[in-house]
């Protein structure tokens, strides 16, 4: 439906479409020259003194009348004398007039005009910008994206000085009109991935995006999987360094969380120190990290397969000193394990949705008091809570939260099974899991690339991070290789 040249009309309209609506304002000036002025807008959402000052009082005291047609002189004007620093828009479509002021935009009507303008003067409370807190680094940028879009995008732009870095915007969500920018460097990115991508977002049929976790969720391939086919990220350098490396990263309005895609299993095990540090002691750190990543879903099930089927596998003296501890346990080893994963669990848990202040302390002293009250009371034997609490402190090693949530599943899974069939069944859950991993993909990328399938030149990355002008093809000198 268009703008009509009737301002009553106009404002009939507006005040039908946000009835109950108490922070809609919607106000009439008549100027020196009878023409009927109407703006409208949410308050809290612009900046009202300034539109005061600098709209409507030149508007209202001055002459309207620039020797032109009466309304084109007065568009021109508002455009370039009121609003020469401001972005302004004409519409003639009162479905995007209503889009736009709910988006915290100006709605300006002249009497007579079928057209809007449509000044974007949002002035909203945001939070600042600040350190990420669940992907700190030692050494590095010590800025973290923020709930505004504008505002990410700017931290990006800042870090990748060119034309060929490309912003797409995409608005999603039938009640939340979410805006979503599609940012990728030109020349770099695939193809074929981003038109995917271009397509699944298009294809979003829902209420709303309260955050970017709900577009991770209707993107992926293999919904049903453990292993998340998209990264998730606080930390601008991380993002910058994607797309330097030709991936995709989608940025939504109201969560400081981006997603980067396609990724890779090795994704989630690397840490943004890995970059920040030299070369030669990150194949430490990641050789500590990998090694810890297997204990922190195999060490119960191993533990369980060598004391309960296989116990001719595990040194006499050792045995004997195992087999002494649990004298007093009522349950089998299996039930110790679990409740022991169980009861960490739950602490962890606890300690995530408790202030900041309380958590630590609450998981570190429950963890304390229940396991050696357990102990004491001959409940739970001493071996079961150290191969525990080195199970947990293993999975901490992993850097992103998000890529340990699916190990603490498979701990469960492998127990399970372990539980049931000893080291058989171990290698049985190993197998199923290395051929889903094998066969799970991440936008047209298998998941274990470059080990499966094997890449040479791509696997300077994985376990020992190559000096940086070896990764880009360069000799110290520069010269291409």
């Amino acid at each position: 439906m268009d703008v009509s040249t009737n301002i009553e009309e106009n404002e009939a309209y507006l005040r039908e479409q946000f009835h109950h609506c108490s922070d809609f304002i919607i106000r009439s000036f008549k100027l020196k020259d009878d023409t009927l002025l109407l703006i409208a807008y949410l308050d809290g959402m612009i900046r009202v003194q300034s539109v005061e000052e600098n709209i409507l009082k030149p508007l209202i005291y001055s002459d309207s009348s620039l020797g032109l047609d009466r309304l084109e002189s007065l568009t021109e004007r508002i455009r370039s004398k009121w609003l020469p620093l401001t972005k302004v828009e004409t519409d003639d479509t009162k479905d995007k007039l209503v889009q736009h002021i709910l988006q915290g935009c100006l709605a300006l009507l002249v009497e007579g005009e079928a057209s809007a303008l449509i000044a974007q003067v949002q002035d909203f409370e945001t939070r600042s910008i600040q350190e990420p807190r669940k992907e700190a680094a030692l050494r590095g940028s010590k800025e973290g994206f923020v709930e505004s879009l504008r505002t990410n995008t700017t931290m990006i732009r800042r870090r990748i000085i060119h034309t060929d870095l490309k912003t797409e915007s995409f608005t999603i969500g039938k009640y939340t009109q979410t805006e979503v920018a599609l940012v990728y460097v030109q020349g770099l990115v695939d193809e074929k991935v981003l038109a995917a991508v271009r397509d699944k977002l298009d294809n979003i049929e829902t209420d709303g995006i309260i955050d970017s976790a709900y577009i991770e969720e209707w993107i992926e391939d293999s919904s049903f999987s453990l292993f998340s086919q998209v990264q998730n990220t606080e930390r601008p350098d991380i993002v910058t360094a994607s797309l330097l490396e030709g991936r995709v990263a989608i940025l939504t309005n109201g969560t400081p969380f981006v997603l980067i895609l396609p990724i890779t299993f090795w994704s989630g095990l690397q840490s943004a120190d890995d970059y920040f540090e030299r070369f030669v002691f990150v194949l430490l750190t990641r050789t500590i990290r990998y090694i810890m990543t297997f204990v922190a879903f195999a060490l119960p099930a191993i533990y369980v397969a060598l004391s309960t089927f296989h116990p001719e596998m595990v040194p006499s003296y050792l045995m004997i000193g195992i087999s002494t501890a649990r004298e007093s346990s009522p349950f089998p080893t299996f039930i110790e394990v679990f409740l022991m994963l169980f009861v960490f669990d739950a602490l962890q848990e606890a300690g995530v949705h408790l202030p900041n202040q309380l958590g630590p302390v609450v998981s570190i002293l429950g963890a304390l008091v229940i396991g050696q009250a357990a102990v004491e009371a001959g409940i739970i034997s001493t071996p079961i809570i150290i191969v525990v609490s080195l199970t947990g402190v293993a999975s901490y090693t992993i850097p992103r939260y998000s890529a340990s949530l699916p190990f603490r599943l498979i701990r469960y899974l492998f127990l399970g099974i372990t539980g049931l069939l000893g080291f058989v069944g171990f290698a049985y859950g190993i197998i199923f899991l290395m051929i889903h991993m094998v066969m799970l993909e991440s936008f047209g990328t298998p998941y274990l690339y470059p080990l499966a399938p094997f890449d040479g030149k791509r696997i300077k990355d994985i376990i020992i991070r190559y000096p940086f002008w070896v990764l880009n093809g360069r000799n110290k000198k520069g010269k291409q290789r």
